[in-house]
């Protein structure tokens, strides 16, 4: 019976069968963080890891369905208990590292902790698969799992389990117990095969989610408990009423995701709010502040289906799926593509503007980066043509553009057009504060000033032909051939 429990309950099993300094930027996308993957393809070979917990000594641990390793953040080691000792079992499915320095290690057949190079067992939750494990802020570690009499809950405090559930006929709490949450309040929740549970303080209570199966638990913006739904989107516990939780698509922002694009396996809400969904087939979903982002094999995900998610005490995202091992870092330099908003991959040139704004010139259009967002300019924006080339920013703040058409610059407001440049081709602008502008083309330098072209100089009058770089200096100019 138990074989076909876990068959229905995760899509893991099914195929399982056969340091840095900050916490990550809300702000940005999922694929602008730095990204590092060990896959099965490369040569991980730990299986499917179903746990990730950190140590106060800093180390990474990994409970996965070949046993339970340590990483140094270069290594994994498989952890081997004292000689004589064993494990309840070898293959690991939950983890939590107590304040006290204790690892909880639930297996698929009972509970043991590691301490002070100690390892104990549980002998009462033997024969018990321990599906999650919770240390809340009083210091007791909840226990929950399952087993052939039903659903257990235990609260181990002292070194000693008081248990509820696992009484025959599956009990209150059904065929499992499946996940913990302790919201700000202190408030326990637990998922269960028989619906959601406020477990503690106070008197128990249950809220039925007829015909779901509850999976992992989170918290909203707001306070409100989200709910994980095994092949459904998610839901949200309101003034005692379970009602949907919408998360706008990334593609389209007027419309929620739909039950087949969440079907959520593991929840996480990360340290500055942002909701991280691994889902058991569509990879990644990051929710933060409206914005929505997923993140995929097509990305880079190591595996569409998900096992496990962990942020460690640096802030650091890792994720566990069926194909290997996800670390996601806040970055020092930020990535930008067309999921960012870019026209284009292909930008030609960049300018930093003095307002903070952010310019950059490709062939499809010129783009601006300020608060946050892109904003596109092409021919119907005023410009001379859409391909733009070469970018400058005169001490008036006028940012000039050289497009396929012509060269223009920007007032602040719209596009003024410059005529009488020779060339059809720009490749470097300089400028100085008496208003001088060098525009170094194919067919030779062009000088404005006062926002006039003066003169253009063939490249034959000086002897050479095409200077890449040009630089104002007093009123002169030096060009790099």
């Amino acid at each position: 019976m138990r074989r076909a429990i876990l068959a229905g309950i995760s899509l893991c099993f099914l195929l399982g069968g056969r340091l840095r300094l900050f916490a990550l930027n809300p702000s940005l996308d999922i694929s602008q963080y730095a990204h590092t993957s060990w896959t099965v393809r490369d040569g991980f070979s730990l299986g499917n890891v179903y746990a990730m917990a950190q140590t106060p000594d800093g180390y990474l641990w990994l409970g996965s369905e070949f046993g339970l390793f340590r990483f140094d953040g270069v290594s994994f080691v498989r952890w081997q208990p004292p000689d004589g000792e064993q494990l309840p079992a070898r293959n690991i499915y939950s983890l939590v590292a107590a304040r006290d320095g204790t690892l909880w290690i639930g297996t698929f057949a009972g509970l043991a902790s590691w301490h002070d190079g100690r390892l104990t067992r549980f002998h009462e939750l033997d024969r018990v698969m321990v599906t999650s494990l919770l240390e809340d802020r009083h210091g007791t570690v909840w226990v929950g799992g399952m087993s052939d009499r039903g659903g257990h809950l235990c609260a181990v405090r002292g070194g000693r389990g008081t248990c509820s559930g696992g009484d025959g006929l599956f009990g209150m709490f059904g065929r499992f117990v499946w996940s913990f949450h302790e919201d700000a309040a202190g408030t326990l929740w637990v998922g269960a095969d028989s619906g959601l549970w406020r477990w503690a303080p106070g008197a128990p209570k249950r809220y039925p989610i007829p015909g779901m199966r509850i999976g992992d638990l989170s918290e909203a913006d707001d306070g409100h408990l989200v709910i994980g739904i095994r092949d459904r989107a998610l839901k949200q516990l309101i003034h005692d009423s379970i009602e949907p939780y919408p998360i706008r698509s990334a593609n389209r922002p007027m419309a929620p995701l739909q039950d087949a694009e969440v079907d959520s396996n593991k929840l996480l809400r990360d340290r500055d709010g942002g909701l991280w969904i691994a889902t058991a087939g569509r990879g990644l979903i990051h929710a933060s502040r409206g914005r929505v982002d997923t993140f995929a094999m097509s990305d880079g995900l190591a595996g569409n289906v998900s096992c496990s998610l962990f942020e460690d005490r640096e802030g650091t995202i890792w994720v566990a799926t069926t194909g290997g091992l996800d670390r996601f870092q806040q970055s020092s330099v930020a990535t930008f593509s067309t999921k960012q908003g870019l026209l284009t991959d292909a930008v030609v040139s960049v300018l930093g503007g003095s307002d903070g704004t952010v310019w950059l010139a490709a062939r499809e259009g010129l783009m601006r980066w300020k608060d946050g967002h892109f904003t596109a300019f092409r021919r119907t924006s005023g410009l001379p043509d859409d391909a733009t080339q070469s970018l400058f920013e005169d001490p008036r703040g006028r940012v000039w553009v050289f497009t396929k058409g012509g060269l223009a610059y920007f007032d602040g407001r719209r596009f003024v057009p410059v005529p009488g440049v020779s060339s059809k081709e720009v490749f470097s602008i300089a400028g100085d504060e008496s208003g001088n502008l060098w525009l170094s083309g194919d067919a030779g330098l062009t000088h404005l000033l006062a926002g006039h072209v003066v003169e253009n100089v063939p490249w034959s009058t000086i002897g050479q032909t095409r200077a890449k770089v040009v630089v104002s200096d007093r009123g002169g100019v030096w060009l790099s051939f």
